[in-house]
């Protein structure tokens, strides 16, 4: 029988936590899931969600922790997870209850029918308002015109993946990670399952608008180019319009008497070329940054604790 493993990262979720093992074991224990394993990701949580992963690891065998040292980010939790598993397949889903347990039966199943890759995707949230919609729709529209992959409007970090996929996500080396973008790189047969978000119980979303902002930056910066040419574009049409105006200057000084000395031209000018300069080093910037990061090649996490049967790969563990 196939062994499944399910990743879940965990910041901050002590209210959360329990409710989440219970409603995860009323959906494990049929004789079809009963071959699993749950792997759970303490990302430098600061309150007792690593205390309750002890006690739910001496309570059910099947259950792994992973603390890391601090905060080192979702990606990175999904990454240790996934350098820990060792199942058939692989189920990555967050610990606030968002992504509902309960659609794991509906994932393994797609999954069995020979899919490799089974996503969800949310189609309605109370919670979200119209910013937050705006946010995501106008993200999935740049990141699909800019990059050469492309991900659908609502798609999340809940989803299956077959071993193969696991295999070649674990094979890439990039610090810089966007799981949504790396998935759909790899390729493979996949398909979706659209579910409707719940409320959620406690708290609120990690996920601040810096944070989503960074990350959509990621996103694109990671899978194109083509800022880098917007960058070019933009200086070009900045020396079109100044030798447009060049040719202006100089035929009202050559050919008509109407000569005034006028500010506003000059500061139009100053600003829109200082503003498309300032673009252009943000786009070089951004990508310097990454560069940085990436040949840097500190470990994408650090493993403080472990917790019940578990290995480290990418990460470092340390006393």
């Amino acid at each position: 029988m196939a062994v499944l493993s399910i990743v879940i990262p965990l910041h901050n979720e002590e209210e959360s936590l329990p409710v989440l093992y219970q409603r995860l074991k009323g959906v494990l224990n049929s004789p079809e899931l009963k071959d699993h394993e749950v792997i759970l990701i303490d990302d430098g949580s600061r309150d007792k969600t690593w205390a309750i992963v002890e006690d739910l690891v001496r309570q059910d065998s099947k259950i792994k922790g992973i603390k890391f040292s601090r905060n080192f980010g979702q990606q990175s939790a999904l990454t240790a997870g996934l350098d820990h598993a060792s199942g058939d397949a692989v189920i990555m889903m967050d610990g606030d209850l968002q992504h509902p347990p309960e659609l794991i039966p509906q994932l393994v199943a797609k999954w069995k029918e020979g899919f490799d890759i089974v996503y969800t995707k949310r189609e309605h949230n109370k919670e979200y308002g119209p910013l937050k919609n705006l946010s995501s729709k106008t993200f999935a529209f740049v990141f699909n015109r800019v990059c050469q992959v492309a991900v659908e409007e609502g798609v999340l970090d809940f989803r299956i993946i077959s071993r193969e996929v696991a295999e070649s996500l674990k094979a890439m080396k990039e610090r810089c990670r966007f799981f949504r973008g790396l998935v759909s790189w790899v390729g493979y047969k996949s398909t979706c399952i659209a579910y409707t978000a719940p409320s959620r119980i406690s708290g609120k979303t990690k996920y601040s608008l810096g944070k989503s902002i960074s990350l959509a930056l990621t996103g694109i910066l990671s899978f194109s180019s083509r800022p880098l040419y917007l960058a070019g574009f933009l200086g070009l049409i900045a020396t079109f319009l100044s030798l447009c105006y060049i040719v202006y200057a100089v035929y009202v000084k050559l050919f008509t008497d109407f000569t005034v000395p006028g500010w506003t031209s000059i500061l139009i000018s100053v600003l829109f070329l200082g503003g498309i300069q300032l673009i252009t080093i943000g786009i070089l910037g951004s990508y310097l940054a990454m560069v940085y990061e990436e040949v840097k090649a500190r470990p994408a996490y650090i493993i403080q604790k472990t917790a019940g049967e578990s290995r480290s790969q990418r990460g470092i563990k340390i006393a």
